[in-house]
């Protein structure tokens, strides 16, 4: 009797401290958990920010307020507007493609190089 009840003794030892094993293993998994929380948070207010600056960053205006400042450009008007054409036959392979035909209200001016 005596030998049974040591060896119980031991089952119940060995009980316990698998008890304590698996406590101590849910209390450390908790804390990572909430640790994944809080950075799941922060990374969600980190985008919200960019979300927020890509859309005041892509503003019409803003990007007007650029070109005009930084590219020093200007706004297109229709008396500043040129119309070029090319001669029939003066393109060769590596030119853009030739339009059929120019608008008709728009002179005709043949010119080499690019105008906006």
């Amino acid at each position: 009797m005596n030998r049974l009840n040591i060896f119980l003794l031991m089952i119940v030892m060995g009980c316990a401290l698998s008890v304590v094993n698996a406590t101590n293993q849910q209390r450390q998994i908790f804390i990572q958990l909430q640790r994944a929380q809080s950075q799941e948070r922060q990374l969600q207010q980190d985008y919200s920010q960019l979300q927020y600056q890509q859309s005041a960053l892509s503003k019409t205006s803003r990007i007007e307020q650029f070109a005009t400042t930084s590219l020093k450009m200007q706004a297109v008007s229709t008396g500043r507007t040129q119309y070029l054409t090319l001669d029939p036959g003066a393109a060769k392979a590596e030119d853009a493609p030739i339009p059929t035909s120019a608008p008709a209200s728009a002179p005709s001016a043949t010119r080499s190089g690019g105008v906006r």
